[in-house]
C-alpha cells in the first residue's frame, strides 16, 4: 500500500463519519428553530392574555373601552389617557405578531385569525379616531398594515 491510497481510504472513512454528524447537526437545529418558534408564540400568547385581563378585571375600565370604540372624541381626558395607554399596548403586542408573521415565526393560519380579530377591533369608529391621533406611536410598516385592514 502506498500514501496515495491510505490517504483516500483516511478520506473515505472521514466522509462517512462526517456526514451522519451533519445530518445529525441539521435535525438539531432544525428541532431547536422549531422550538424557539414555539416559544415565542407562547410569549406572545402570554402577552395577549395578560391584556385582555384588563377588560375582566376592571368593571370601570370596561365601561371606558366601550365608550371609547363608539367615539374616542366624546371620551373625557383621563378616559382618553387609559384608552390610549390599553390600545398602545394592544397594538404593540399586533405589532410583534405581525413581524413574528413576517419574519416566518407566526404561522399563516395564526397570523389570519389575528388579523381577523385587529378587523374587528379596527371597525369601530372609536378606534378609527384613536388610531389617526396615535399611529405615529408604531413603525411605518405596522401602519401601512392597519391602514390596509381599515380601507377594507
Amino acid at each position: 500500500m502506498n500514501w496515495e491510497m491510505l490517504a483516500a481510504i483516511g478520506q473515505l472513512a472521514a466522509a462517512c463519519v462526517g456526514i451522519p454528524s451533519i445530518i445529525y447537526l441539521a435535525v438539531q437545529i432544525r428541532a431547536q428553530t422549531k422550538e424557539r418558534h414555539q416559544s415565542a408564540v407562547n410569549a406572545l400568547t402570554v402577552q395577549w392574555g395578560d391584556l385582555t385581563k384588563t377588560l375582566h378585571d376592571s368593571p370601570e375600565f370596561s365601561a371606558i373601552f366601550l365608550r371609547g370604540l363608539e367615539s374616542f372624541d366624546d371620551l373625557d381626558a383621563v378616559s382618553k389617557l387609559r384608552f390610549s395607554a390599553f390600545f398602545n399596548r394592544f397594538f404593540k403586542n399586533f405589532q410583534a405578531m405581525y413581524f413574528s408573521h413576517r419574519d416566518g415565526v407566526l404561522s399563516a393560519p395564526l397570523w389570519g385569525e389575528i388579523e381577523r380579530t385587529m378587523s374587528d377591533f379596527i371597525a369601530y369608529p372609536g378606534l378609527q379616531q384613536w388610531w389617526k391621533t396615535r399611529k405615529h406611536w408604531h413603525t411605518e410598516e405596522f401602519g401601512r398594515v392597519v391602514d390596509a385592514i381599515i380601507a377594507r
